[in-house]
């Protein structure tokens, strides 16, 4: 072991890589010319692949007319918190024209991404895969492939925010049916994948989208899930795999023993949400897997989706058997619900009131407000902290009674899986979750899909003290207030860690308080927070859109 950790260090890296964030106009999915976010005047954002124990060395200028921050999706940052890249949760973000680097050192492995995570930017294309290479390969492969999905809008996200934000109108909005991009471009002029007969390859699949679900298969190849979002499982037999936003997997694949034919794989762009119309929703791409050229295409039998084996991971056990999480010290219950408040706007809550960013970076003030820190008052009525103590199992149980799917991504942990089953009464055509309960070593992953009707089970151990967002993945919802944040062992963080000189001097730039409460104060002066959106009674007869004031409208 001592020498294997020599070795490991004397390979380590540093990997450096600049992004100048800016502004260009693209038509990346063949229908569509807009503004876009990209790097180095490109979209789409190259891939960063470096090895474990690697430093990743990210020099970011910003040449947008708006501050900017970059969140590496799934990684601790034990220690290092405020490189997380939430805005206004752990740091400020860096102004226009200016320049800030994010050294990362992750004790990870797998497949990961980065993307922006400041003012919906995420959505117009500051995204891109991370892979961080294993010390030693977590199965037997030949070669390996990336798949990067995401979905393509006619309007850029202000506007789309602007659709669903607007006082007094009709909700939801009318439906909108994007295209897919598939390794940053339209899904169907997408390269070929070389397969040789016998060999074995890992597929890494990404859904870096930020609304829509990805249905993806390789038909007539035998397939094994052998990663969840970096961490190893026991390998999964599935036929298909469905992705949420954010969610990533490693599959292995199984090559045919000739190359008599050559074959398609196919990523399907879908929502359980929006209208079923033939060919708007879902959106069927399919991409050549070629074994020799000019060789036939196969045509397997085609299989209705009820028939295939889906991947469900509350089947899935870690390779590392890691038992359920007990006894639970920390119990929170989590319920969607969309309403619409006084000011005639329509909210996603999760937890009482909409989330919205504090005056103060939330990580800011858990540093620097001494024993006050551990009060979730003092960080502000919107900011929906919940304080952990240091150790504590948390089991969180989130209920979706609406007939919306969402993805929820936890910042700084990965959680166990424990437990499936369905909650208030069945809403629209799908049925609810049945009841599930995890057995043996539950699978870890850092972003859920939770259905319709139904409610899920997490527990994860609060041993990354820090300031971390809980939050839907879908941009649209968490920017209308569906998030929390967890202010994980505050007095041992205080003791553990200092916030940059250079972050701190970022937040003053901007005329942003750098220590304090929610609003840069002391004590549990709060004066100066936004007014909190709240319930306006109507007479039981006045009515908006069908719906009384303070009553939920479809979630």
């Amino acid at each position: 072991l001592a020498l294997f950790t020599i070795i490991g260090l004397c390979f380590a890296a540093r990997v450096e890589v600049s992004w100048d964030i800016g502004y260009l106009e693209v038509n990346r999915d063949g229908h569509y010319t807009k503004r876009a976010i990209g790097v180095n005047g490109e979209l789409p954002v190259p891939p960063i692949f470096i090895n474990r124990g690697d430093t990743l060395v990210l020099h970011v200028h910003n040449s947008l007319d708006e501050p900017t921050s970059v969140h590496a999706h799934g990684l601790f940052h034990n220690g290092t918190a405020y490189n997380d890249g939430a805005g206004m949760v752990t740091q400020c973000g860096i102004p226009p024209g200016t320049d800030y680097t994010y050294e990362i050192t992750p004790e990870q492995e797998g497949t990961y991404w980065i993307h922006g995570h400041y003012s919906g930017q995420n959505a117009d294309g500051l995204r891109t895969p991370f892979i961080i290479h294993e010390r030693e390969p977590i199965a037997e492969y030949d070669e390996e492939y990336l798949f990067f999905l995401e979905d393509s809008y006619e309007l850029d996200f202000k506007d789309q925010m602007e659709s669903v934000r607007k006082p007094y109108t009709k909700f939801p909005p009318k439906s909108s049916f994007p295209y897919a991009l598939i390794n940053g471009y339209n899904g169907n002029d997408t390269k070929p994948i070389r397969f040789e007969p016998r060999k074995r390859y890992r597929v890494r699949v990404i859904n870096i989208g930020t609304t829509e679900w990805f249905k993806f298969s390789l038909p007539g190849h035998s397939m094994q899930i052998i990663e969840v979002e970096g961490v190893r499982s026991v390998p999964y037999p599935v036929d298909l795999l469905n992705l949420g936003p954010g969610q990533r997997y490693s599959i292995l694949v199984e090559a045919k023993d000739t190359d008599e034919f050559n074959y398609v794989y196919n990523a399907t762009i879908y929502a359980d949400f929006i209208p079923f119309l033939r060919g708007l929703n879902p959106r069927q791409y399919l991409g050549a897997i070629e074994y020799k050229p000019g060789a036939p295409v196969a045509t397997p039998a085609a299989t209705a989706d009820n028939e295939l084996d889906w991947f469900q991971d509350i089947e899935m056990n870690a390779y590392d058997q890691m038992p359920l999480l007990e006894p639970v010290t920390k119990k929170i219950e989590l319920h969607f619900e969309n309403k619409r408040l006084n000011d005639g706007a329509v909210y996603s809550i999760l937890d009482g009131v909409p989330y919205k960013t504090p005056k103060v970076p939330t990580l800011f003030s858990a540093i620097t407000m001494g024993n006050l820190s551990t009060d979730a008052t003092a960080y502000g009525t919107q900011t929906r902290a919940h304080v952990l103590d240091h150790m504590d199992i948390v089991e969180i149980e989130l209920h979706n009674p609406g007939f919306l799917d969402h993805t929820f991504h936890l910042h700084g942990h990965t959680f166990q899986i424990v437990e499936y089953g369905p909650t208030g009464r069945p809403v629209g055509p799908i049925p609810p979750t049945k009841l599930r309960k995890a057995r043996g070593a539950p699978i870890r992953r850092d972003t859920l899909m939770i259905k319709s009707s139904s409610y899920i089970k997490i527990r994860f151990i609060a041993d990354n003290p820090g300031a971390w967002l809980f939050h839907c993945h879908i941009d649209v919802h968490f920017h209308r207030g569906l998030g929390i944040t967890f202010v994980e062992a505050p007095l041992v963080l205080q003791k553990t860690t200092r916030i940059p000189a250079e972050l701190s001097h970022m937040c003053l730039k901007q005329g942003i308080p750098a220590s304090g409460n929610g609003v840069g104060k002391h004590g549990y002066d709060l004066s100066g927070l936004d007014p909190v959106p709240f319930c306006l009674e109507l007479p039981a007869n006045q009515t908006f859109d069908g719906f009384p004031h303070c009553n939920a409208v479809p979630s």
